[in-house]
């Protein structure tokens, strides 16, 4: 079998949390074909001590546990490969959009940092490539993040999606929301599919598609336009 498109590695204390999320649907039918490969590594493995202790309180006080420097950093270092990608899964870090998406899912080598509890030691911080965020708001690790991540740039990956081309087709991908979406019946509680995607004139559906999108996106999203 040829290499994987993509590999990722996860430093995380919790990998039984995607077992889920990563053997299901599309993620599950990218690892099947071996187009992506998913492994873990679990900081917990290089703790100092036989409790495998791997937070400590934050010097100058303060609520919460902060992960120490060496677990983190040996994890990874194990889970980087020559020439990964290595992000850190956090609020502060720039927002994760669908570029960011799409530039992941040409990394080849992927390593995701999940961040726990208070923080981080800043010092492992000098060896990380980039932060990135989900929203403006606060979880309670780096997991659930990780797991879009993972779940966008898998989509993206040729060979992944049944019909081709479905993934230039969506929200995002051209600046704009999708378009509407219709299907059966064509008449629903008094709401009828609208007339143009029933002429057979693919350029006139493109039109509408397009004039629509820009519609939703103004309605829905003003900030992108």
């Amino acid at each position: 079998m040829p290499a994987p498109l993509l590999r990722v590695a996860v430093v995380t204390l919790f990998p039984g949390m995607f077992e889920g999320p990563l053997t299901e649907s599309i993620v599950k039918r990218a690892r099947e074909k071996g187009l992506l490969e998913v492994s873990f590594v679990d900081p917990r493995d290089f703790a100092e001590d036989r409790h495998r202790t791997v937070d400590d309180r934050p010097y100058g006080g303060g609520p919460g546990m902060v992960l120490m420097a060496e677990p983190l950093y040996k994890a990874v270092k194990k889970a980087r490969r020559p020439g990964a990608t290595v992000v850190f899964m956090s609020p502060q870090g720039r927002r994760f959009d669908q570029a960011a998406a799409q530039r992941l899912s040409k990394a080849k080598d992927l390593v995701l940092v999940c961040g726990r509890y208070e923080g981080v030691d800043e010092r492992v911080m000098d060896f990380v490539d980039e932060e990135l965020s989900l929203g403006d708001f606060v979880v309670t690790g780096g997991e659930i993040p990780a797991m879009a991540v993972i779940d966008a740039a898998a989509r993206l990956l040729p060979g992944v999606l049944v019909k081709e081309g479905a993934a230039e087709a969506e929200s995002f991908t051209e600046g704009l929301l999708d378009f509407p979406h219709f299907t059966r019946p064509r008449v629903w509680r008094g709401r009828e599919v609208p007339e143009v995607l029933f002429g057979g004139d693919h350029k006139a559906i493109a039109d509408w598609r397009s004039k629509a999108a820009r519609r939703v996106t103004k309605k829905k999203r003003p900030d992108l336009l």
